[in-house]
């Protein structure tokens, strides 16, 4: 059952792959990434359940981390073209 889940996973991965490089916008591709991310999060937990290694979570969970701030700071630096956006002053 976990194998199926897994092979499942592995499919899931490479169509999200395969968004991420036809996406005709930027947007498209960061969430292609996200959702890979997101995925591998998952693969990495199936994994860690087949191989009865439960450190794999902890792994799974400094990845989910890791993604959730790289997708901010990606979105951040096209947003702004800064990652140290500063504002403005208001004038007076």
């Amino acid at each position: 059952m976990f194998i199926a889940a897994t092979l499942a996973v592995a499919v899931t991965m490479a169509l999200i792959l395969i968004r991420g490089f036809m996406g005709p916008t930027l947007y498209d591709r960061v969430l292609a990434v996200n959702a890979f991310g997101t995925v591998t999060v998952l693969m990495l937990g199936l994994i860690g359940y087949l191989t009865e290694r439960p450190d794999f979570l902890d792994i799974a969970l400094l990845y989910a981390l890791i993604n959730f701030v790289g997708t901010i700071a990606i979105l951040k630096f096209f947003r702004y073209r800064d990652l140290g956006h500063h504002r403005q002053e208001e004038s007076k």
